[in-house]
């Protein structure tokens, strides 16, 4: 993610230039970066005043400049969101500027431009893609059109990411990919996530490790959590069958249950070459600490069962581990 000194420097621009409207190319931390600019740059002050959690938390009331938003990786479905996500050094924490007036104007979402991702960076975003995707489906604020984004985008990755990871030029398969990432931004920006990108958004502001190598060293994780979970405390609640129709959309197979697909997703992020968040040079000893900001995180308020310190704390652990 763009850090706050990058958003201040490139804003102090803008506002030299006054440019009609702002472009965002690149990744999501690129097209983050541009609807806080696009923002910034009509409402005045700086990113801290209106930054949720570490900062004064202000409203933006005003439109933001014209925004156009090119992804040019296939993961975070950042041209179709309301938020963008700021990491602090200082703090060691990411946080979002948040507003319906920060939706981009136009979002151009062209499959071409994300046949030369190199394959470590097709695999991670790739995962974060399919991570918003399984996340919305299960959580607590899923609605029928957002379930509608989720099937749709979950069996486009499930035929797609590894193909795409093998031979980057499969228009096909990148097309699939491109068109997963906009619908899971379509579905979390609906429904909201869970735990993996409540963990997700604490490690990534202690260490810097890619946002989507690790949501998917999380994934299966948080999965396997939340299905024990449903299965002992919540068995006939609707979320624990949506995790066997994830496993019927992701493995094509029409007898697939919960495990069938946690099965499914560590399988192929051993396929991609997912590393362990130990990679990273996070330890057993950094746990606690991720884990109580993470219960506190919003991204965790969404999860389709509440998970307690100990299950969260063991679901660290595994990924640390890459078990």
């Amino acid at each position: 993610e763009p850090d706050i000194e990058q958003v201040q420097r490139a804003l102090e621009q803008v506002r030299i230039e006054k440019p009609d409207m702002v472009i965002g190319f690149g990744g999501g931390s690129a097209v983050d970066a541009g609807k806080a600019v696009a923002i910034l740059a009509t409402n005045g002050g700086e990113p801290l005043d209106y930054l949720e959690v570490i900062g004064r938390g202000k409203t933006l009331t005003q439109p933001a400049l014209p925004y156009i938003a090119v992804p040019t990786t296939a993961g975070t479905g950042a041209e179709v969101t309301r938020n963008a996500v700021l990491v602090s050094p200082g703090h060691r924490v990411k946080a979002s500027l948040r507003s319906p007036l920060m939706l981009p104007r136009l979002a151009v979402v062209d499959p071409v431009v994300t046949h030369t991702m190199p394959p470590d960076t097709t695999a991670s975003t790739g995962l974060d893609a399919l991570t918003q995707l399984i996340e919305p489906f299960v959580s607590t604020r899923a609605t029928p059109i957002s379930d509608a984004f989720c099937r749709e985008g979950i069996q486009r990755v499930a035929r797609s990411l590894r193909r795409a990871y093998a031979h980057g030029d499969d228009a096909a398969a990148r097309e699939d990919m491109s068109l997963a990432s906009l619908l899971g931004g379509l579905a979390l920006a609906n429904a909201g996530l869970g735990a993996v990108h409540g963990i997700a958004s604490v490690v990534g502001g202690m260490f810097a490790a890619p946002h989507g190598a690790v949501c998917a060293r999380l994934l299966p994780h948080v999965m396997a959590a939340n299905v024990r979970a449903l299965q002992e405390r919540q068995p006939e609640g609707p979320a624990l069958a949506r995790y066997d129709e994830i496993a019927r959309l992701l493995t094509g197979r029409s007898d697939a249950k919960a495990e069938d697909g946690i099965r499914w997703v560590c399988e192929l992020c051993r396929d991609v070459q997912i590393p362990p968040l130990a990679a990273y040079g996070m330890s057993g000893r950094h746990v606690r600490s991720v884990v109580e900001k993470s219960l506190l995180a919003s991204s965790t308020k969404a999860n389709p069962i509440a998970l307690t310190e100990e299950e969260m704390k063991a679901v660290v652990y595994d990924a640390i581990r890459a078990r």
